[in-house]
């Protein structure tokens, strides 16, 4: 034993150079609340920002003035990670690799390639893993943070719709069909009335799917008769104030008038348009039933229940919205008899929107199997919705977010700072 603990002695006087040496090659450049930023890792991001500025051959300022900056960015990520640490925040393997995946996949490029690029650049794959997990801890905690702090009122969304459909119109044009009923000159009362008269016959054609071009050319009195009716394309800035302010709003497609003005009254149809956003999604109204399998109700059973449902009512033996009241475990819509209202489809589990993809109205599905549990569902209805509007208010509410998300990141980073604790040791 004593030679032993002499030979321990002997091995760790001789180590204490190494150990110095070790020492040496790192040391705490500066203390962050609980954490600490290491002398390396400020040196890598220095030399980081070096390599790229030369690829870029662009100028640098002092080494100095560099190394301020790295440790301030250092100091922001220590913070940061430090929450995250105590917000729960983590990111899994499965996770992270599905990140990266996505990474190489918008550089078009496969996870292999990715890896051989990196390793070109002298970065090991693993370093670049880890520092990808960070960036998307900070990202969360960030988003954590920073979301509650951003109010938006719906004054601030309606101006910047306002805004954005200013500045759109200037780009909308229209390709215009054009049909005048005029009038005499010398209009008398009778000549107005006449001129309706024949107006509302041509709409009432028109609405009962007559041929514009057909009806411009029998009936028009503008100069384009011949054409048409067809007035070409014409930028909304351009065309008549009278002619503008009809078409606002209006879709391809549509048919305008009787409009009145000192010449007789005009017909408007709209034949095509561009540099108009038009959003359109298709809506299903649809009802289920719900069977969730349980310890004494197998999966089997489940399915077969629906099964006898569906044949029960096919055969006009049962009602479905009775037997959703009654057996449905789908609170929100059993009480409703299974009705699930009109929706985008896409809001559905993938293997419910697919099986009302394959339904026609009114159509039955076969029991379909979900992480809910069995379905038995019904098509009722399809319609196509205008969804421009609402895409135009999601837009933005989106920049407007986008922006205070901006700034409200900035205050919180500063407030952040200003409240941890910070030194700097010397170099």
């Amino acid at each position: 034993m004593k030679y032993f603990i002499r030979g321990l002695f002997l091995s760790l006087v001789m180590s204490l150079p190494v150990l110095a040496q070790t020492e040496l090659l790192d040391k705490v450049a500066v203390i962050v609340d609980q954490g600490v930023v290491l002398e390396s890792e400020v040196r890598t991001l220095v030399d980081e920002v070096k390599a790229d500025a030369a690829a870029k051959n662009q100028r640098l300022p002092s080494d100095e003035a560099l190394r301020t900056q790295a440790i301030e960015r250092l100091i922001l990520k220590s913070l940061q990670l430090q929450m995250a640490e105590k917000m729960g925040i983590r990111v899994s393997d499965p996770q992270l690799d599905q990140t990266i995946a996505n990474i190489a996949a918008g550089e078009n490029a496969t996870v292999e390639q990715l890896r051989t690029e990196l390793a070109g650049q002298g970065i090991a794959y693993n370093d670049y893993r880890e520092q990808v997990r960070e960036e998307i801890i900070m990202g969360e905690v960030r988003r954590a943070n920073v979301r509650r702090r951003i109010y938006i009122t719906q004054q601030e969304i309606d101006n910047l719709m306002d805004l954005i459909e200013q500045q759109g119109s200037a780009q909308a044009e229209y390709e215009l069909g054009h049909i005048l009923i005029g009038f005499p000159p010398e209009t008398t009362d009778t000549d107005v009335a006449d001129a309706r008269e024949r107006a509302d016959k041509v709409m009432k054609l028109l609405d009962e799917g007559s041929e514009f071009s057909r009806i411009a050319i029998a009936a028009s009195s503008g100069s384009e008769a011949l054409d048409g009716g067809n007035m070409g394309w014409m930028n909304i800035n351009a065309m008549p104030t009278l002619f503008a302010e009809a078409v606002q709003g209006k879709r391809k497609g549509d048919i305008i008038g009787p409009i009145r003005s000192g010449a007789g009254f005009h017909i408007l149809k709209i034949l095509d348009t561009r540099g108009i956003e038009v959003v359109e999604v298709e809506e299903v109204h649809a009802r289920h039933i719900l069977i969730q399998p349980s310890i004494i109700l197998s999966e089997d059973r489940a399915r077969k229940m629906l099964e006898e449902f569906k044949a029960q009512v096919i055969a006009g033996e049962a009602d479905f919205a009775e037997l959703a009241k009654e057996h449905s475990a789908d609170p929100g819509s059993a009480l409703r008899g299974g009705d699930l209202g009109w929706a985008d489809p896409n809001i559905y589990v993938p293997e419910f929107k697919q099986a009302l993809a394959n339904l026609e109205p009114g159509e039955y599905s076969d029991p379909v199997r979900t992480q809910h549990g069995w379905h038995l569902m019904q098509l009722l209805e399809r319609r196509i919705d205008d969804a421009t509007e609402q895409r135009k208010e999601d837009k933005a509410y989106q920049l407007l977010f986008n922006r205070k998300f901006t700034e409200e990141s900035e205050n919180w980073l500063r407030e952040m700072r200003d409240s941890a604790y910070i030194e700097v040791l010397s170099k």
